[in-house]
């Protein structure tokens, strides 16, 4: 099991989605950061479960208790340590499935790589429940790079084939980030998002789930961050977001897209603006070489639908080694997307940090 992540600033996360509770380790802080509780709470919130009609309906309160590194307000330089109690698990609903692979989930790989020992119960270590410590992780992060004038924001580009507009690479502003994170639904246009909501209800009304891409943009990064070849911006990040439950790809800049453009369209072409060098278009995404370039680095990162529906699906019962069917139980989100917006910045702000 590798639940450790970073060099400079080290993480190593715990818990199961139906232990005692789940939760981070972080090493490497330095002392007198004054951490706002209340920003780490909202970003709790973002991610929390059971707000609404588009998440599942287990309510957890998702508060950090911070139990080392913490105190007068303000970070100690020891190990910062904070835990996330677990309090609305229906574990009952798992004993029926815990010899049937559900498909889409770790049960059956899980089972084969621990021996029978993992816990089975919500997915255990292997459930999107385990991205919550990274929230707080990253909100920590953040701050530490609020004050250095770094902001990441993010929103909903894609819920099935309903599409929102892009970020503009180019000419991104903070306050459009800070429009679309104070929405209950942030999109850019407002009725797409509404179109994006029928899509998940009619997908919950028919047992089913949905998929969708989340697009990130990270401004005021400065030139010349990254190590490359290894620890390149993008295999650094892309180690990160790929660690997260659901994701099945990350494209940075125009990612895909850009292999129909020729050179002559691809390349962004500098210029002196003042004293900075500034290119006209961002099609790399802000990172030539693993390398940050000055302009905002942009990312894209594709979710998968959620796993858990009721739908009856075929399966292996792994008791029996015989062929079988399973309707997955419980309570579960029709589309993930949502709730994991905050759990992808999470993941670009550790990242960056790291650089920092």
């Amino acid at each position: 099991m590798s639940g450790q992540w970073g060099k400079k600033v080290k993480y190593s996360i715990f818990g199961e989605s139906h232990g005692r509770g789940i939760g981070i380790t972080i090493d490497g802080l330095p002392p007198g950061i004054e951490l706002d509780m209340d920003f780490i709470n909202g970003e709790m919130q973002r991610r929390a479960p059971g707000r609404d009609e588009f998440s599942t309906k287990r309510f957890e309160g998702d508060k950090v208790e911070i139990l080392s590194g913490y105190f007068n307000g303000y970070t100690t330089g020891t190990p910062l340590c904070g835990v996330i109690f677990n309090e609305n698990q229906n574990s009952k609903d798992y004993d029926k499935l815990k010899d049937l692979a559900r498909p889409g989930h770790a049960d059956f790989t899980g089972k084969v790589k621990y021996s029978g020992f993992n816990d089975y119960r919500g997915g255990g270590h292997f459930s999107g429940r385990i991205t919550a410590p990274l929230v707080f992780a990253g909100a920590v992060a953040k701050q530490i790079l609020f004050d250095k004038g770094i902001v990441i924001g993010s929103h909903i580009l894609s819920i099935g084939n309903v599409h929102d507009n892009y970020f503009d690479s180019v000419n991104l502003e903070i306050q459009t980030l800070a429009d679309v994170l104070h929405k209950d639904f942030p999109v850019i246009d407002d009725l797409k998002g509404k179109e994006m909501k029928s899509f998940i209800l009619k997908a919950k009304e028919e047992t089913d789930s949905v998929g969708g891409i989340i697009e990130v943009a990270i401004l005021n990064v400065p030139c010349g961050l990254g190590e490359p070849f290894f620890d390149s911006i993008e295999s650094n990040l892309s180690q990160l977001l790929f660690s997260v439950p659901a994701v099945k790809g990350v494209e940075f800049g125009l990612g895909f897209e850009i292999t129909t453009l020729r050179g002559s369209k691809a390349n962004d072409e500098p210029y002196i603006d003042n004293v900075r060098v500034l290119t006209k278009t961002n099609n790399n995404g802000g990172i030539n070489g693993g390398i940050s370039n000055g302009m905002p680095i942009v990312f894209r990162v594709a979710m998968k639908p959620t796993p858990s529906i009721a739908k009856t699906q075929n399966t292996v019962d792994m008791a029996t080694g015989e062929n079988s069917e399973i309707s997955v139980t419980g309570r579960h989100d029709p589309c993930i997307v949502l709730r994991a917006l905050p759990v992808i910045e999470a993941c670009a702000a550790m990242s960056i940090l790291d650089f920092i």
